[in-house]
Parts: structure tokens; sequence; C-alpha cells
């Protein structure tokens, strides 16, 4: 039985990509799933995946993290329905990459908000559900460019900011919860190729060779170790580096 089985995990930015590749996988180990995401019908096909893989139906809550009246709603509806959270994944962020031309104010705050003040409310937000849990995590998925003096790499400078801010989160929280049953957990990423447990690249990426980009697979797998060490350990900055979209990439 997986060490997981039975857990309640919140997954962000689950529609797509990573979040969606993260949110099967933690239906697979055997967890109950609230997807959110800003997209109600990409999460439905999300859900719909996992159901069929599992049986287990998971539940949609519509949330951008850049708007924090929805933050405020979606929090509301979540605690409503689940009297207790073992696992919170912050995966969702908004993308900005450079531009020469700058760029609007709403890009700037989109990304600064998603990563940053939404990321946090809903953490606060969702944090007294946690501690009812006997096993409580919060997992953040960071980025190379989160980590010191990291290469910008052809991302914003506000996305870069962003990571940066979204890493002292997750470190803040590890200080303020140290002494809790409570674990903050990070994971940073490098440059991926998306893939998905639903397809045949999802087998086929446990067969790269160095000097090959990273997966989706990569980071889902680095996610589950994380989250099923003993608990008195915190694997609080795992860095996922690759030769091809790495630090040095």
């Amino acid at each position: 039985m997986s060490a997981l089985q039975g857990s309640v995990a919140v997954v962000t930015g689950a529609g797509r990509g990573l979040g969606a590749a993260l949110a099967i996988c933690l239906a697979d180990a055997g967890c109950t799933l609230v997807l959110c995401g800003r997209d109600q019908q990409a999460l439905a096909g999300v859900a719909g995946t996992i159901e069929q893989r599992t049986g287990m139906q998971a539940d949609c809550v519509v949330l951008n993290l850049a708007d924090t009246a929805s933050v405020s709603q979606a929090v509301e509806s979540i605690t409503s329905r689940h009297p207790a959270l073992d696992i919170l994944v912050n995966n969702g962020a908004m993308w900005l990459e450079a531009d020469e031309q700058g760029y609007s104010a709403d890009a700037v705050s989109g990304v600064i908000n998603a990563a940053v003040t939404g990321t946090y409310l809903f953490t606060q937000g969702l944090l007294p559900t946690l501690r009812r849990s006997a096993r409580p995590d919060i997992l953040t998925i960071g980025s190379i460019s989160a980590l010191p003096n990291a290469a910008l790499q052809g991302v914003s400078v506000p996305f870069y900011a962003a990571k940066q801010a979204q890493r002292a989160l997750a470190e803040g929280l590890s200080q303020q919860l140290a002494g809790t049953p409570v674990r903050s957990l990070c994971v940073h990423p490098p440059y991926l190729d998306d893939v998905s447990p639903t397809e045949p690249a999802w087998e086929a990426a446990a067969q790269r060779q160095k000097g090959e980009r990273g997966t989706n697979r990569d980071v889902v797998e680095a996610v589950l170790f994380a989250l099923t060490r003993p608990r008195h350990v915190s694997l609080s900055s795992i860095v996922i580096d690759s030769d091809e979209g790495g630090l040095f990439g």
C-alpha cells in the first residue's frame, strides 16, 4: 500500500502540464484530489482521467491565484467540503518570458500576485485545515530561476523575481512551522519537456541519457519522494538539474 493512500491533496495549476501530471500521479498513489486552476474545462478533463485510472472522483475548484477574491472563494469552497487536508502542492504560477519591449502593468502584477500574494494567501487560508491532518505537508514547486544567483536564461525579470520570492515563502514557512507537524518542502525544476502520465513518452522519459532535458516525470518523482520521507526530516530544497535546460544549460 502506498504511504500516501487515503491522503487528501490539493494541487494548484492542476489543469495542464506539470500540475496535471502531479495530480494524476498523486491519485495513482491513493490520494483524493482537489484540483485547482483557472480553466474549469481543463480541470474537468484531468478529473476524468483520474476517475478512469483510479475510479476516484476529484473535486474541481476554479482558482485564479492573481485575484485575491478568487483565492478567498477557493479557500472557502475547499474548507467547507474537506474538514482536513494532508497535502498542498503550490504549483500554480504565471509564466512570462523575456521581452525587450517590456510588459504591461497587468502582466507584471499577474505574475507577481500569482506566485507570491495569491500563493501565500491560499496557503494561509488552508493552513488551519492542514493542521488537522496527522501528516500535513506544503510542497512548493519553485524553479531553477528561484536559486541564488541563478541566470535569467530567457525568463522575464518579473518571473525571475516572483520565483525568488516564492522560494522565500517556502523557506519562511519552514521557519514559521518549525516545531509543528506541518512540513514545508520545495522542489526546483529546470526547464522541462512536458510529458503526461497518460502518454508513452512518460515511460520513455525514464531512459533519457545525460545531456537530455528533464521532464515532468522527473519532478513528479522528486515530489513523491519528498512527501513520503519519514516525518522527522524535511526535504526543504530539492534542485533538479540537467545539462540541457538546467542551471548551466
